[in-house]
């Protein structure tokens, strides 16, 4: 597999809130959580909350990166069960690769985030990985949150976005290290 992130030149546009140090968020996600449990929709908080914990690794150092920002279930087209592409780039921006790099545990049949990243190059290090994860559990929290206000009819609700989110949020709760 050939690297998917390219160095971004100097002044390419960062994220909105995503690519930046995963610390920045930790309001947002015990913000998330506190919701997502209060309404039932997560059955062991302690354990998202330790993946969490367990993703304050060392903050990116290389050089910014080209990201998507956004790599979710409704951004990915595939045919016949294969990814054939990605749409909805209105975020690309400079960053830390570990927010793309959440894609796996979100997108991918439950074993295959080891294989992706096993294949990925340059090889991911174990900071990058830590943080990756972290960027998941946001994601998965976020869209549990959508699909439940789609269950329900509010605004912003997507109902076919809390299915996939609650499977991704198992998978990393049941490989928390």
């Amino acid at each position: 597999m050939t690297a998917l992130h390219r160095p971004a030149p100097t002044g390419a546009p960062v994220g909105r809130d995503r690519g930046g140090p995963l610390a920045d968020h930790a309001e947002q996600f015990a913000k998330q959580l506190a919701s997502a449990t209060e309404l039932g929709l997560i059955p062991d908080p302690d354990a998202v909350r330790a993946v969490w914990e367990d993703a304050a690794a060392p903050d990116w150092a290389g050089p910014a990166l080209w990201l998507h920002g956004d790599l979710h279930p409704a951004n990915v087209l595939t045919a016949d069960g294969t990814f054939c592409g990605v749409i909805d780039f209105g975020d690309l921006f400079a960053g830390d690769p570990a927010c793309d790099l959440a894609a796996p545990w979100v997108l991918l049949p439950d074993g295959a985030a080891d294989h992706f990243y096993g294949a990925y190059r340059p090889a991911p290090d174990a900071a990058t990985l830590r943080r990756a994860r972290g960027w998941a559990v946001l994601r998965a929290l976020v869209c549990i949150l959508i699909g439940d206000a789609g269950v329900h009819g509010r605004p912003g609700g997507k109902p076919t976005w809390g299915p996939p989110a609650h499977v991704t949020l198992r998978r990393l709760v049941a490989t928390a290290s």
